[in-house]
């Protein structure tokens, strides 16, 4: 017989026999607890962290991400070798994209893509050569693409006819020669969120295949464009490889298609390989997927008399998601009853929406867990929201937490890596939060927090642009 609070509880999720236990492949390989019970990151405790930076704070494992990007360089290059081909791993900045994480995946052997003029910045801030950056973007302005270009981009992905035409003036007008790839539509539709998926012909990326090869014409008509290859991105938080198999099928045709009129040196099928966020998520391990979708490839150029391109791939979510974790201070518990007399218990934190947008945007799931100490209580369903005006505020829309947690503990999300900052905003005025990196014991600001002082410095409206001292609420001057 169901219990009350089963009743609200989805099917997928299932009473832990501890509520307290850290999920495998769910949180950094680094995450334990502490003989007091704390959840322990890189060495530091998360109690420790909160009273040195405050809360919302978000912590990213440095060798989680190092560990996952050097994965992906070594599956993809073995797999490649054995079809006798090479293969370029990019990492998809828009995942996030700091100068300290871009140095980082550059010192484990990826190269970077960014898909505006300012994540272009912030790579070329962090060092990062210019020929190792792919630019991306449905809409990249003159201004952007006259500034890619000048830089020395290695590739541009070019989304339309009309970001053709203007490459084409700007490298008339400088003399310069870039390389580009015609992103194309390949119309598998990845088993994700509508939002997620880029491969259905209707939305905004790319050419679709029977208009691609019109496209590759029209740059092999310029002198200053170089045709590098074709390039199809199926969509994001992707398990197994059947999708990436039909893909790259249907754009072998086309790609066999141009050989017949001139070079196709290159193929790049995007990213999209996804991640546990709870622990009934099945993420494909990296070595199988390199394998699997490489091999696809090569049957692919076999079956139709051609050689294997050289290939490149785009993980972002996958290198840097797991690695993160957000620390929340709790404010308030609220145990609601439903018509069918089922109670769910609020818990309301000092975030939300403003530093993790997922759940509004896509109705993604989370998990969490309480960080400060070892919860007493019996799995009590719960829902994790935040401090915001909006009753679709919610952090973790289902979990089971120890009944026994109370104002003040600390909880933790994980898998916050990817995409939180990158979709962070000031909304209700609230200040973003610093990230900081743990690594062998020692913390350290990479982003720093925002101070309410910044949200006030941009109000034209205060006399003389002149801000008090306010800064951001937080438990120490570590937070600013």
């Amino acid at each position: 017989m169901l219990s009350p609070a089963d009743s609200l509880a989805p099917e997928w999720l299932v009473e832990p026999d501890d509520a307290n236990d850290l999920a495998d492949g769910v949180w950094p390989a680094s995450a334990i607890r502490d003989a007091d019970g704390a959840l322990v990151l890189a060495g530091l405790s998360a109690t420790d962290l909160a009273q040195t930076y405050g809360t919302p704070l978000l912590v990213i494992d440095e060798d989680e991400v190092r560990t996952r990007a050097r994965a992906f360089r070594s599956a993809f290059d073995k797999a490649a070798a054995d079809h006798g081909t090479t293969a370029q791993v990019y990492y998809a900045g828009k995942a996030f994209l700091c100068t300290t994480i871009a140095r980082w995946v550059v010192d484990e052997g990826l190269r970077v893509d960014v898909c505006t003029g300012g994540e272009l910045e912030v790579a070329l801030a962090a060092g990062v050569a210019p020929a190792a950056i792919g630019f991306h973007g449905n809409n990249k302005s003159t201004a952007e693409l006259q500034r890619a270009v000048d830089v020395g981009v290695g590739s541009i992905i070019v989304d339309s006819d009309i970001e053709i035409e203007r490459l084409s003036a700007i490298t008339a007008r400088t003399g310069a020669v870039q390389r580009v790839f015609v992103r194309v539509i390949s119309g598998v539709h990845a088993e994700t969120h509508d939002f997620l998926a880029t491969a259905h012909e209707d939305q905004k990326f790319g050419f679709p295949l029977p208009e691609a090869e019109r496209a590759v014409a029209r740059i092999r008509e310029i002198p200053g464009l170089d045709f590098a290859g074709l390039h199809c991105h199926i969509g994001s938080q992707i398990f197994g490889v059947a999708g990436f198999r039909e893909s790259a099928s249907r754009v072998l045709e086309l790609h066999a298609t141009l050989l017949e009129s001139g070079p196709v040196p290159q193929l790049n099928l995007g990213g999209g390989f996804g991640i546990a966020y709870t622990r009934i998520d099945d993420p494909t391990p990296i070595d199988e997927l390199a394998a699997e979708i490489v091999a696809a490839v090569a049957q692919g150029c076999d079956a139709r008399g051609i050689a294997v391109p050289a290939l490149s791939f785009e993980p972002g979510r996958a290198i840097v998601g797991t690695a993160g974790v957000t620390l929340y201070e709790v404010g308030t518990t609220k145990d609601v009853t439903v018509e069918s007399g089922a109670v769910r218990r609020y818990i309301s934190v000092d975030g939300g929406m403003s530093d993790n947008a997922r759940p509004a945007l896509y109705g993604a799931q989370f998990s969490a867990r309480l960080a400060s100490r070892v919860g007493d209580g019996s799995p009590q369903l719960s829902r994790v929201v935040g401090k915001h005006c909006e009753s679709g505020d919610i952090v973790v829309d289902h979990e089971y937490l120890p009944d026994d947690l109370v104002p003040g503990d600390l909880l933790a999300v994980p898998a916050t890596g990817a995409y939180c900052v990158s979709l962070a905003s000031n909304y209700n005025h609230v200040p973003r939060p610093p990230v900081i990196a743990v690594r062998d014991g020692e913390s350290r600001v990479i982003v720093r927090g925002e101070t309410i002082d910044d949200l006030l410095a941009r109000d034209a409206g205060i006399d003389g642009g002149h801000v008090s001292d306010r800064s951001r609420p937080s438990t120490s001057e570590g937070a600013r």
